[in-house]
């Protein structure tokens, strides 16, 4: 059976890389198609490239497997929009910082350890001071649309592991960014009417390698093989990450009280993935050879 060599925390912590690279490079995209359109472009090459390197494997589907690839294609679909117009509004850090809550909720529920509760615990301290709730200035339509995506990356966890668990390899990405392809559409399609040329697509071709294609795929080989307290709590780099992206690209400067809550959502994430290792199960479609060939 093939094996991934790198450790499943290792696979997280290039995943959430990759999404936080892509999105700080979709600011300029923004502003030209707008974020559904953005989000739309992205989706919609991501769904192309797969298609290209990956057999779908429809005739491995079953009833019971319609909702879960549903719900996993319209999730990321609305994960996608609703971020982008966070960072419209609020610096990348902050939006990520907020669409943490998510993966942090889902950390704090599924843990059997009230050890592991510190964590989320720890945490949640370092999202406070990234966000610094104290100040005057409230975009509230970005914090609303953060909320919006880290709901739905709650739902995304638990549902990638579930597909994940039935699907091997990343044939089910295949199936299901379409869909967040479709979903996106619905708003995107009427924005980016219009802005469309060669450079504009060139464009979001770029940035569907960096999201969703490369993360999406890293994350669903992560989850087969974590628990979903440890994968959410690990997501806890997420606002690092943004805040450094935000700062290096797009000359977002955080302050002192924003880098000591660097610290400790990095603490946070470090630690979580001790004792997150989640026993393989095996998965009642093999892996095709299309996916081994574009995962090697």
């Amino acid at each position: 059976m093939f094996k991934v060599p790198v450790p499943p925390w290792g696979l997280a912590v290039t995943a959430i890389l990759s999404v936080q690279l892509g999105s700080a490079l979709s600011v300029d995209l923004i502003s030209i198609v707008g974020p559904a359109g953005t989000a739309w472009l992205r989706l919609t090459m991501g769904a192309i490239i797969l298609l290209i390197f990956v057999r779908p494997p429809l005739r491995s589907i079953r009833r019971r497997d319609v909702p879960a690839l549903l719900g996993l294609g319209v999730t990321t679909g609305l994960i996608t929009v609703g971020f982008l117009a966070a960072i419209e509004h609020i610096p990348l850090g902050t939006a990520v910082a907020i669409e943490f809550l998510g993966p942090l909720t889902v950390a704090a529920l599924r843990s059997h350890s009230r050890q592991m509760l510190v964590w989320p615990a720890v945490a949640l301290v370092g999202v406070v001071l990234l966000t610094q709730p104290w100040q005057g200035t409230v975009n509230l339509t970005g914090i609303l649309f953060a909320a919006l995506s880290g709901t739905g990356w709650a739902f995304y966890i638990l549902l990638t592991q579930r597909v994940g668990d039935r699907f091997s390899g990343i044939g089910s990405l295949s199936l299901t960014i379409p869909i967040a392809a479709v979903t996106a559409g619905i708003i995107g399609v009427p924005q980016a009417v219009g802005h469309l040329d060669l450079g504009i697509l060139a464009a979001a071709a770029g940035l569907a390698v960096l999201l969703p294609v490369l993360p999406f795929a890293l994350e669903m080989l992560a989850l087969r093989r974590m628990t979903p307290t440890a994968f959410g709590t690990l997501m806890a780099l997420e606002p690092a990450v943004g805040v450094l992206l935000g700062l290096l690209i797009l000359h977002q400067q955080p302050s002192a009280i924003q880098v000591a809550g660097i610290l400790l959502v990095v603490l946070a994430g470090a630690a979580a993935q001790r004792g997150g290792q989640r026993r393989r199960p095996t998965p009642q479609v093999p892996a095709s050879p299309e996916d081994l060939k574009l995962i090697s």
